[in-house]
C-alpha cells in the first residue's frame, strides 16, 4: 500500500475510527501507550499523531477549549506519563485558533458536540534531552467535546519545523528545516489533520459507558 495512502483507522479497538495515511504507524506496535491515548508515527518525517480521550473538563469554556488544552499541553513540563516523553515544551505562540463548531454526527442521546482547535508553534526536546536539544514544532490541536458522554476528545499532530542538530531526532531526520511535504511527496501535516478530525467517528458508544 502507498505510504500516504489514506483509509479509515480503527481506534480502541475499533470503538472509533479517523482517516489518516498508512504512513503512520501504530506507535503501541514499539513501546507501551496509555491506555486512553492512540499514537501513530512517521519517523522518517518526525510527525506524530495522537488521539486521546479525557474526563469532561466543565471548568473550560467552549470558546477557546482547544487553546486551553494546547497550554495545558506547555505546562506538562516533566510529561513521564505521555507516551511522546516530551521533557521540556514550551509554547512559543498560538498561531490561529477556530470559533466553536458543531458536530452533529457526534452527538449523543441529542446532546450536541462542539470542536474547536487551535494551532501553536512550540520548543519541544524529546526522551530525557534537555532545553539545548529542542527542536521548534507546529502543534495542531482539536477539542472535541462529546458532551453526551462527559468526554473530552483530543486530536493532537505535531510536525517538525526546525530540528536541533543536538536533537534525538536528529539521528533519523536530518538537522535543520524540515523538508516540506510537497517537496518529499507526502499530505501535509495541516491536511493530515483536517481528514483526522473531521472523519473521526464513533461506532460504540459504550467505550464512553454509554448506552450504544
Amino acid at each position: 500500500m502507498p505510504q500516504d495512502a489514506v483509509y479509515e483507522r480503527p481506534l480502541f479497538g475499533g470503538k472509533l475510527s479517523s482517516l489518516f495515511p498508512h504512513r503512520f504507524q501504530d506507535v503501541s506496535d514499539i513501546r507501551q501507550v496509555p491506555d486512553h491515548q492512540e499514537v501513530f508515527a512517521d519517523a522518517t518525517r518526525d510527525e506524530s499523531l495522537i488521539f486521546e480521550l479525557l474526563e469532561y473538563k466543565h471548568d473550560v469554556a467552549d470558546n477557546g477549549s482547544a487553546v486551553w488544552f494546547l497550554q495545558d499541553l506547555a505546562n506538562e513540563q516533566d510529561a513521564e506519563g505521555s507516551v511522546v516523553f516530551h521533557y521540556f515544551i514550551l509554547l512559543l505562540m498560538v498561531i490561529e485558533q477556530s470559533g466553536v463548531l458543531e458536530a452533529p454526527g457526534l452527538m449523543y442521546n441529542n446532546t450536541p458536540a462542539i470542536v474547536t482547535t487551535a494551532v501553536g508553534q512550540m520548543a519541544i526536546s524529546k526522551g530525557r534531552q534537555g532545553r539545548e536539544a529542542q527542536n521548534i514544532i507546529k502543534v495542531y490541536l482539536a477539542n472535541l467535546r462529546l458532551k453526551g458522554v462527559d468526554t473530552d476528545v483530543l486530536v493532537t499532530a505535531y510536525e517538525p519545523i526546525l530540528i536541533n542538530p543536538f536533537s534525538e531526532s536528529a539521528g533519523t531526520v536530518c538537522a535543520g528545516m524540515a523538508v516540506p511535504a510537497e517537496q518529499a511527496g507526502c499530505i501535509t501535516m495541516e491536511e493530515v489533520f483536517r481528514l483526522a478530525v473531521t472523519s473521526f467517528k464513533v461506532y460504540d458508544w459504550g467505550l464512553f459507558g454509554a448506552e450504544s
